[in-house]
């Protein structure tokens, strides 16, 4: 397969497993991309690399904060001078602090906000002239369902999450001419790392909680990955400023 041959991809958040970064990672993996992956995790890291590698991909892995302006410069500098260029950034890397904003700290705020929006602020500023560079390319900044209706006990994270939504459109207007597309994912309930604790601890209600997606489920990583695939590929040469929801229908409710 070859939707990303020789595509430089710069993807955060990729350590978790199972995991959204990983699984997209390993994704565009298989369809020929070369991969920098990011993370604070350094030993999840090494153990998607060796995943990546064994399926043939050219890999940079770098220990990262996201929310390190400086480090953020330091890794875009790394992938262009390691690979030549920078054509696919994934802003994936995320916290969730869920509770009633009643019991919100000043700190929790500034979490949520730091790591979820002022990160993904910081990526694309410093990787949109690598990209310009290299001739265009595709940003897809990772959201969710929560930054596009209410949520109980998830109102700071739905703030910051439709703040990525409204900044990846600013981008694809101010950047078309550029050749760069922007694009936000909207993921749902997604079987991911952080699901294992409600998963060992309260069996029951965790089956409840899949029960009340209209699909009958949570949705797994690698489909989340698939949608990340399309934006990232020419395949949406024509897709810009857009969000791509995935969520098995839970936001039609």
């Amino acid at each position: 397969m070859s939707r990303l041959l020789n595509k430089v991809a710069l993807i955060t958040g990729a350590a978790s497993n199972p995991g959204l970064g990983r699984a997209i990672a390993i994704r565009f993996a298989q369809e020929g991309a070369k991969l920098v992956i990011t993370d604070i995790d350094e030993a999840g890291l090494a153990a998607c690399e060796k995943e990546l590698v064994a399926l043939g991909a050219e890999v940079l892995t770098m220990k990262q904060n996201v929310v390190d302006e400086q480090r953020w410069q330091e890794v875009v500098d790394a992938s262009v001078e390691r690979f030549g260029s920078l054509d696919v950034l994934v802003n994936n890397a995320g916290i969730a602090v869920m509770r009633p904003i009643s019991q919100f700290t000043q700190a929790d705020y500034d979490l949520q906000m730091d790591v979820n929006m002022r990160s993904v602020f910081l990526g694309c500023q410093k990787a949109l002239p690598a990209m310009i560079k290299s001739g265009g390319g595709s940003i897809v900044n990772m959201s969710s369902v929560a930054g596009l209706r209410g949520i109980p006990g998830v109102s700071v994270y739905g703030v910051a999450k439709a703040g990525v939504q409204i900044l990846c459109k600013g981008i694809a207007l101010e950047h078309a001419a550029d050749g760069i597309r922007c694009n936000s994912i909207h993921p749902g309930l997604i079987d991911t790392n952080i699901q294992n604790d409600s998963r060992r601890d309260n069996p029951e209600e965790f089956k409840k909680l899949g029960a009340t997606v209209p699909w009958g489920r949570m949705g797994y990583p690698e489909e989340v990955a698939n949608c990340a695939l399309f934006l990232a590929s020419d395949e949406a040469s024509y897709v810009t400023g857009t969000e791509l929801v995935v969520d098995g229908g839970l936001i039609c409710k």
